[in-house]
């Protein structure tokens, strides 16, 4: 059975309380725990990124020569991708990178790291957390004293 210690807000160690078997005792799975930052990483992408393609450009509604006897090559549009200020053929487009990975595979990959980050002493507890006013200052020096 795993023991996580509890500190006080000086730091001091007050006692030690025995960790759930279940949540932190879970062998360490490194590919799970890759997939669940890919998939967290790819949700918070926008993919607002665009161009606009030949019929999104303003303009370019009217055919520019006639089509046979000017001895010049045939074109339909001043807005095609091979004119100068045309669409753009190949540019990005918006898209939804949003994706789940199963929910047992999610939690497995938790209890994973919350059993490694216990085994390293990553994991502190404080048993009752006071902070007498919400300054900055207040809240440095208590991250210090708890050693953070």
């Amino acid at each position: 059975m795993n023991k996580v210690p509890v500190f006080d807000n000086s730091g001091k160690k007050v006692k030690e309380i025995n960790a759930p078997e279940s949540v932190f005792s879970v062998s360490h799975k490194e590919h799970l725990i890759y997939e669940a930052v890919i998939n967290y990483r790819a949700n918070q992408r926008s993919g607002t990124a665009s161009t606009k393609i030949r019929k999104e450009v303003r303009g370019g509604g009217k055919k520019p020569w006639r089509q046979k006897g000017t001895g010049r090559a045939r074109a339909g549009s001043i807005r095609s991708p091979l004119w100068r200020s045309g669409g753009i053929t190949f540019g990005p487009r918006p898209k939804d990178d949003f994706y789940k990975i199963p929910k047992k595979a999610r939690i497995n990959a938790l209890k994973s790291i919350l059993t490694q980050k216990l085994e390293e002493e990553k994991i502190r507890l404080v048993e009752k957390l006071q902070i007498p006013e919400p300054k900055t200052r207040e809240a440095v020096k208590l991250l210090e004293q708890l050693k953070l």
